[in-house]
């Protein structure tokens, strides 16, 4: 038996004609996409409603730091490079001349002042020391035997007198008698200057002994051998040069326009390359002026011990940054670096008053270090904010760091 589908046939509700159907069928999908936009507009809208809140004040209000504006004294100042110098460094030269026979002391060697740098031949001298000891002792024989001969010369002279009332008395001898003492006299004198001068020959042997030893004049270390062993020194040869590392002072070459300010004992500031200051007082300024560059040189005195740890490492020529005072000292308002801002070409700075941050615009004069001259638009015992400045509202509410609650 053959079956038969009958066609598919839609029905509308009882009712409802076809168009009203499709048209009650568009209302809701429109309905359910307003529906999905309008779930959409809280997120895209949430920033903003943040940015009202910390804007208004609320719990989301900023931490920052603040820092006073403040009144001091100071000195307007520029830097110059400078160096450290040894106050003693130079050649230790031989005192007497002769054949080199021990160069002690090495190169880098730290040695005291007296330490024996180098040792000539001296044995030569020894026997010279002897000779001359000998030639003393001889002139204090004669000496003795002049002085005998003189009493001698005296006593027959006082004999005789004692005759000059009797008859036996003798002019002529009596006047003899008083020209050999005179020539006693002069003789025994003579016996005493040879006496001396052999002392000091001798004296001289000994020195001359003593300075085959060559010593250092003053402590430091040794940096350059002039001579070897076996070498013949003569009188003034450089042996060896040295440094003192731990007497250092601060020399300058500074612009002479620019030393006015800078009279003896004048305290001056500088640093190393570590940043830590430290201060130097002006000790001479040297009456000479280079024609090239017109500076003149300027040597300051330090405190600084190399024997501490902190400074064992500074060497003669480091560099040093002086700050150099240009101008008379006054008196001048500041504030911190960290509180500058550029904003539309111009500096700013917020300055918290009553919670609020509020921006206003300074004018500015000199670096002092690490703070800079206002001239205007700020007021000593002002609080500017030096961090968490950046994204920062005119006006946005603020909470200090330390500050209680």
């Amino acid at each position: 038996m053959k079956l038969s589908i009958p066609p598919t046939v839609t029905t509308s509700p009882p009712g409802l004609p076809l168009s009203r159907r499709h048209r009650s069928k568009r209302r809701r999908i429109l309905a359910l996409g307003a529906l999905a936009l309008f779930s959409l507009t809280p997120v895209w809208s949430a920033p903003a409603q943040g940015q009202e809140k910390i804007k208004g004040g609320g719990q989301e209000a900023p931490h920052v730091r603040v820092d006073a504006v403040v009144r001091t004294f100071t000195d307007q100042t520029f830097p110059i490079i400078g160096r450290l110098v040894a106050k003693q460094s130079g050649v230790v030269s031989a005192r007497i001349a002769g054949p080199v026979a021990q160069m002690p002391a090495e190169i880098g060697q730290r040695i005291e002042k007296g330490d024996i740098v180098a040792v000539l031949y001296s044995e030569s001298l020894r026997w010279k020391v002897a000779l001359k000891n000998a030639e003393l002792t001889k002139a204090a024989a004669a000496l003795n035997t002049a002085k005998a001969q003189l009493k001698l010369r005296e006593l027959t002279l006082r004999r005789l007198d004692r005759l000059r009332k009797s008859s036996a008395f003798n002019p002529a001898r009596f006047d003899d008698a008083g020209q050999e003492v005179a020539k006693a006299k002069s003789a025994a004198a003579e016996s005493a200057a040879a006496v001396a001068s052999a002392r000091a020959t001798l004296q001289l042997a000994k020195i001359d002994l003593e300075n085959a030893n060559v010593r250092a004049p003053y402590g430091g270390v040794v940096v350059r051998h002039h001579t070897e062993v076996g070498a013949y020194v003569r009188i003034g040869d450089p042996v060896v040069s040295m440094i003192d590392d731990r007497h250092l002072e601060i020399e300058a070459d500074v612009p002479a326009d620019k030393t006015g300010g800078l009279t003896p004992g004048a305290e001056i500031a500088y640093t190393f390359a570590d940043g830590a200051e430290r201060h130097a007082w002006v000790r001479a300024v040297l009456p000479s002026e280079n024609p090239l560059t017109r500076t003149r040189i300027v040597r300051l005195g330090t405190a600084i011990d190399t024997t501490a740890a902190k400074t064992r490492d500074l060497v003669v020529n480091q560099s040093v940054t002086l700050r150099i005072p240009i101008g008379a000292r006054r008196e001048a308002v500041s504030v911190s670096k960290d509180a500058v801002l550029i904003k539309n070409g111009a500096h700013k700075v917020f300055v918290v008053v009553g919670g609020k941050a509020v921006l206003k615009t300074v004018r500015l004069g000199t670096a002092l270090g690490e703070r800079f001259e206002v001239l205007g638009g700020l007021i000593p015992g002002e609080r500017v904010v030096v961090r968490g400045n950046e994204r920062l509202q005119d006006g946005q509410s603020v909470r200090i760091e330390g500050a209680p609650g």
